[in-house]
């Protein structure tokens, strides 16, 4: 597990911080997100801020709270940010539990799971977004395309060789062995397994029948490993590989990434500009849950998620909840010039704004 420069174990004793409020709510209305792209310097007044705010959760945005981490302490040195990186599935219940103040994740609450939150209304901050790529190791073959429905065969264990007609025809005029093909998947309660297996489910319910969530019950025939990097790592040992893994460490462990094809037809490969792409085309809840899977748009990656910071919104412990307000605000302002170079895209300025506007009803004290 990765770890941050000032990480520390989340301790035991935030238990004592007392969170109260309601349950949080869901709805289907859901508004574009524009196409700007955001990072405007904040006005926040950082100084007098103390503290320390724990953090655990998504594997996939942990780069970049990394360099966020690193920021934030230029501009608020006396509030000490630590994070613990143990999925999506891990940050939840560790924020349900009131165990860390802010929760990482790539997913959404279930509501079945709302009154296990003793901290009351958890709002959604959207942080920057990427590519959940689909990540492969295969001797002789450096490139591939795929439609989703080819991917909806591989993962759902319809297509079992690389030199599947279904692969072939995706393909032309490429060699592909006769290799077996080896599904890797996420072994921890996961927000991009969430994102993964949610774009199969809409895509391809046919070839695709295990559901969506955090945790899907694989077939006996794959293999599981922990974390995004552990996903990657099992990838780059076997040939035949194939897996899902965020844009961020598929980069960092130098792996060969599909194209995929996207509504409009063509097939795009991952990067920063085809998720900021994606991410102009998609829509957002009122709670500011973003959907950029397989959105409209030429050049946009179509298996593309938006990645959150979860905290309650009821803070009555005054000096944490300015301090966790002055943290969410770096991350939606001054934060997002790190987005790119830790292979993230930008929020879009609309976006951007809305989540501002949300901070700005935190109750605090």
């Amino acid at each position: 597990m990765r770890s941050t420069t000032r990480r520390t174990a989340v301790a035991a004793a935030l238990l004592s911080v007392a969170l109260l409020g309601a349950a949080c709510s869901s709805s289907k209305t859901s508004t574009t997100t524009g196409t700007t792209a955001g990072g405007s310097t904040s006005n926040f007044d950082y100084s007098g801020l103390s503290g320390t705010l724990n953090g655990s959760g998504s594997t996939f945005q942990q780069g970049f709270d990394e360099a966020a981490i690193e920021g934030f302490s230029s501009v608020a040195p006396d509030v000490t940010v630590n994070y613990a990186g143990g999925g999506s599935g891990q940050g939840k219940t560790d924020l349900s539990n009131q165990v860390v103040q802010w929760a990482g994740s790539d997913s959404t609450i279930k509501s079945t799971d709302l009154p296990n939150f003793k901290g009351g209304t958890v709002l959604y901050f959207p942080t920057v977004a990427a590519p959940i790529t689909v990540s492969f190791n295969l001797s002789g073959v450096d490139k591939l395309q795929l439609s989703g429905e080819t991917v909806a065969k591989i993962f759902g264990g319809k297509v079992t060789t690389w030199n599947d007609p279904a692969i072939a025809t995706d393909n032309p005029g490429v060699t592909l062995p006769s290799t077996a093909i080896t599904v890797v998947h996420r072994s921890d309660g996961s927000g991009t397994t969430n994102q993964f297996t949610k774009y199969l489910t809409n895509l391809d319910p046919t070839d695709w029948t295990l559901g969506t969530g955090d945790t899907v019950n694989w077939p006996a025939t794959t293999q599981a490993a922990a974390k995004n990097g552990g996903v990657a790592q099992s990838i780059q040992q076997t040939n035949g590989a194939v897996g899902y893994v965020d844009f961020p460490d598929a980069s960092k462990a130098n792996l060969k990434m599909a194209s995929i094809k996207n509504k409009s037809g063509s097939f795009v490969a991952p990067s920063t500009d085809s998720a900021s792409a994606a991410l102009a085309g998609a829509t957002v809840s009122p709670q500011l849950v973003v959907d950029a899977l397989n959105p409209s748009g030429a050049t946009s990656y179509p298996i593309t998620a938006a990645t959150y910071v979860l905290i309650y919104q009821t803070q009555p412990n005054a000096g944490i909840g300015k301090a966790l307000q002055g943290w969410v605000n770096y991350l939606l302002t001054d934060g997002q010039s790190l987005a790119a170079p830790a292979n993230f895209a930008q929020l879009p300025s609309g976006l951007q704004q809305q989540a501002l506007t949300q901070l700005g009803t935190l109750q605090i004290g």
